[in-house]
């Protein structure tokens, strides 16, 4: 794919694209005129967003299974000839006190968060080699960028994604291949409602949020542009930028807005 050209008849993938940033994500693809083929978990919610004539192809796909993703991304080439773009946004969270995570808790948003990117970006990679271009684009979080207590593995995962996508941009840069990093602050999508809540009150961590959220399709306009600009990190709304500089700048203020955190959530902590 041509940048300066858009994205019209790039063919792009989008895991996790049945609903929140994936589903808005095909929208304004389709509507700046790519092929797009969404993939999710739930097969149910992949076909509505093609029915709404937001994709081309919808399949059921658990990104946690590196076979199934290297199979779709094989499929996708077989039908296009190529693939222009990947979006590995597929993703889950938890919130919690750590000491009350259990090993299961860390090891699932590991598997999808991290290793289903990296399965993602693997496969993509490879074929964007052969064929000497392609973006990978990467779905992290401002949890990839600073400390996040009350979500130590969302953090982790993130964090990873951002070390991964940084260094394979570096490596892919001569043989065509770029990647980005997305790092949003809040944005509006089915996390909150899917995200367990470990021996704490849902409704009153959501309550506290800091931001408003952002709206799925203003985030995907946002990481577009980005892609565009082939930016490394793709970061937004203002004040997740903001964090990110003062994280670099001075780490000490962030540290004290961590400990407030940890401190609200231990409020609304169910004793055992």
């Amino acid at each position: 794919m041509n940048q300066a050209q858009g994205f019209q008849h790039a063919v792009a993938l989008i895991t996790g694209g049945g609903a929140g940033i994936g589903a808005a994500l095909a929208k304004a693809l389709t509507a700046a005129g790519a092929k797009v083929v969404v993939a999710d978990i739930d097969p149910a919610q992949a076909s509505a967003v093609q029915a709404r004539g937001d994709a081309l192809e919808a399949h059921a796909l658990d990104v946690t299974d590196a076979l199934a993703v290297q199979a779709l991304v094989d499929g996708v080439v077989a039908r296009h000839g190529q693939l222009d773009l990947i979006f590995n946004n597929a993703g889950i969270s938890v919130c919690a006190d750590a000491r009350d995570l259990e090993i299961s808790h860390w090891r699932k948003v590991i598997d999808v968060n991290l290793m289903g990117v990296i399965y993602g970006t693997h496969a993509a990679y490879q074929q964007m080699v052969k064929q000497g271009h392609g973006h990978i684009v990467n779905i992290a979080s401002l949890a990839g960028l600073v400390p996040f207590p009350t979500n130590a593995p969302y953090a982790a995962s993130k964090h990873a994604v951002v070390g991964l996508s940084l260094s394979m941009r570096t490596e892919g840069e001569a043989l065509g291949v770029k990647v980005s990093a997305v790092c949003p602050g809040f944005i509006q999508s089915n996390i909150f409602t899917s995200t367990p809540f470990i021996n704490v009150r849902r409704d009153a961590i959501l309550a506290a949020m800091p931001f408003k959220p952002v709206t799925t399709d203003l985030a995907a306009a946002r990481i577009l542009e980005g892609v565009r600009q082939n930016l490394p990190i793709i970061s937004f709304p203002f004040y997740a930028r903001l964090l990110w500089r003062l994280y670099r700048l001075w780490p000490g203020l962030l540290n004290v807005l961590g400990r407030q955190q940890i401190r609200d959530l231990r409020k609304q902590r169910i004793k055992t």
